[in-house]
């Protein structure tokens, strides 16, 4: 372990009060104190490009900056210029803007797949649309998921998770999953469900995972076949995959699509978009019965508008993608480098697409584990470097992929000597991290020898 010490004491003070106040201490799992090492977890004050300062004037290389939204780095300067502008003259309206016009046209550009959008605050926002405009085209309930990690924090999908308290039985009884690519399993959903599909949900692709030759298009054909509709969700696929999304990278169009994490830089917003056969039945032109989809108070509002339009600039004139894969490419290369030159290869790795990497962290036996992840982040945060991945943004520059492999260079040595140990113990300073998404609350706290 490192001599000098990181302190987190204002952090920690900081954490507890949120405790206090603020059920469990953040108001997003991910972000959540437990999924960092025990008493590591930095309350943060500021940022700019890929670095953050913490309360304790630790500085920090980011990764994953705000759970994969900001792509373009903080304070990235043509967006706050805009949103500046833009709120100046007002936030909130009675009426549509000017700018709604102009933040539609923009989306529509990039995303020639789709007829219409409706913008929204958050990905749950646009899921869950998609769902209720789903089973109003078809008439039908149930909705097939893929086993990916998250889609919703609305009843149809956190019912089958781990954290179902709170949610009828009923409710997630009209959600079956299926698993990521494998068209037949979707199939045998269908079988066991005839006509009470309304739609299929997925991620086109993954950070780890990419389609297989042919899986999409067979989910197209399913969805087709048995008359339920075809959603994407881009939250993280649109604007790291492409600006146009995962589905112009693979080539199958869905009916609906949901958007939004990077589509702001870090504001939010987030967006459903689609056919027009089926996104018009939540507007005013419809034979059919209308669908309440998407009324907000907050999803016009100008600042996030002008956001997302500063970054469609941005993609348009430049190459964000580019700049955050190659980042990722030098990232993996290297880290994955000297990892092998200490011989934990089979312990530790980092893969994935290149602008959206993660870290593998497997024990002396080579299986999955949370408490070498968790002594991995704790090293390393101990030598500047946050983040529950190393996704990259393209703002992240030579220099901050250098420290970042010098930090897990520097943390090697106490990895090595846990795997010869066969434990973390005495090494880990606290009770390893543990999934955002369980019933229990968090592991108790290892002994330290």
């Amino acid at each position: 372990m490192t001599d000098n010490r990181r302190s987190f004491a204002t952090s920690n003070s900081l954490q507890a009060r949120l405790h206090e106040m603020v059920p469990g201490g953040a108001h997003t799992y991910a972000r959540g104190p437990d999924q960092y090492p025990e008493d590591m977890a930095p309350i943060l004050r500021r940022g700019a490009g890929a670095r953050v300062w913490d309360v304790d004037d630790n500085e920090f290389i980011e990764y994953g900056i705000g759970l994969r939204s900001v792509t373009l780095g903080h304070g990235h300067r043509p967006v706050v210029d805009a949103v500046c502008a833009a709120i100046a003259d007002g936030v909130n309206f009675s009426r549509p803007t000017e700018l709604e016009v102009a933040a539609a046209g923009d989306f529509l550009r990039l995303v020639p797949t789709a007829d219409m959008v409706k913008f929204a605050k958050n990905g749950s926002d646009a899921t869950t649309a998609a769902v209720r405009l789903a089973r109003a085209v078809t008439g039908r309930t149930m909705v097939a998921i893929s086993d990916q990690p998250f889609f919703s924090v609305d009843d149809w999908f956190i019912g089958v998770t781990p954290m179902s308290a709170g949610i009828p039985a009923d409710t997630a009884a009209n959600t079956a999953r299926f698993h990521y690519n494998d068209a037949a399993s979707l199939g045998k959903v269908f079988a066991a469900h005839p006509d009470q599909i309304c739609a299929v949900i997925l991620e086109a692709a993954t950070a780890t995972a990419e389609p297989a030759a042919g899986f999409l298009e067979e989910v197209r054909e399913l969805c087709d076949q048995h008359g339920a509709l075809l959603v994407f969700d881009e939250m993280i696929t649109g604007f790291r995959w492409s600006e146009h999304g995962a589905q112009s990278v693979y080539g199958v169009i869905p009916d609906l699509s949901c958007w939004g994490k990077a589509m702001g830089n870090g504001f939010p917003i987030s967006a459903l978009a689609g056919k027009r056969e089926f996104m018009e039945l939540g507007g005013l032109n419809t034979n059919h019965d209308r669908v309440f989809l998407l009324s907000t108070t907050h999803g016009p509002e100008t600042a996030s508008l002008a956001a997302f339009r500063a970054v469609a600039r941005a993609y348009e004139s430049g190459d964000p993608i580019g700049r955050m894969e190659r980042a990722g490419r030098r990232l993996a290369d290297g880290v994955n480098a000297v990892v092998a030159d200490a011989g934990l290869s089979e312990h530790l790795a980092v893969l994935g697409r290149p602008s959206c990497l993660v870290f593998a962290t497997r024990d002396a036996a080579g299986e999955p584990s949370q408490a070498y992840r968790t002594l991995f982040l704790q090293e390393t945060l101990e030598r500047g470097v946050l983040g529950q991945s190393f996704v990259t943004s393209a703002a992240h520059t030579d220099v901050d992929i250098d420290i970042t492999i010098e930090a897990v260079r520097g943390a090697l040595p106490v990895y090595r000597r846990a795997i010869e140990a066969g434990s973390v113990d005495g090494l880990l300073r606290g009770r390893p991290v543990a999934p955002a998404l369980r019933r229990q609350a968090a592991p108790r706290r290892l002994p330290v020898s």
